[in-house]
């Protein structure tokens, strides 16, 4: 199992904007969360190994993030042509099996990916009440085999310390999973083709 690392945006990075489908119909943009005093977007997708490790607690992170008033929205980027299984389509049958009460939005274009620099699924991202980057890396330590329990501690640390007002610990750990599909010739100047996961 080949894994790729987050590129770890620089903290203070304003959010870039997205408006994207969500798995329901709905069209999602960034304006639409501007007054919760937090954002998390994360980069995941249906078939990944490392995103299927943490599926259930994620969901559990939404809802009980969403419950205090924290925007979490979920984009999957995946080149849908060589991974079918990443399809919209199949997108909605993932939302409803694990119990996402997020937004799942698809990237098409892959251009959000770009912006974000998101390299792995899953790739996580929060940013505090001014939209301004304050974490970004991994949900925790466990990784698939790894006999660690899946807690989302790293994440829920950053995400409760914006609810408090308090800094975010700078020491980030980098997300690990598989790497993002892009499609042919349209890889970042980031993207290790040597990085070719599941």
């Amino acid at each position: 199992m080949v894994k790729t690392a987050s590129t770890m945006m620089p903290l203070g990075t304003p959010a870039p904007d997205f408006s994207l489908v969500s798995v329901d119909g709905r069209t999602v943009s960034l304006s639409d969360v501007a007054d919760a005093p937090a954002l998390v977007v994360m980069f995941i997708c249906n078939h990944c190994p490392f995103v299927k490790h943490i599926a259930s607690e994620l969901a559990r992170f939404g809802w009980e993030y969403q419950a205090r008033g924290v925007a979490v929205v979920a984009i999957s980027s995946n080149d849908v042509a060589g991974y079918p299984q990443d399809s919209p389509e199949q997108m909605v049958h993932e939302a409803e099996a694990q119990g996402y009460t997020f937004p799942y939005l698809f990237d098409e274009t892959q251009e959000v990916a770009r912006a974000y620099r998101a390299a792995c699924t899953p790739d996580f991202f929060v940013f505090d009440g001014q939209r301004r980057l304050v974490y970004r890396g991994q949900f925790d330590a466990s990784r698939p085999g790894s006999g660690v329990p899946v807690t989302g501690e790293d994440l829920r640390r950053a995400v409760e310390a914006v609810l408090a007002g308090e800094p975010v610990e700078t020491e980030q750990k980098p997300s690990i999973g598989c790497n993002i599909k892009w499609k042919p010739g349209g890889e970042p100047d980031w993207f290790d083709p040597a990085g070719v996961g599941h």
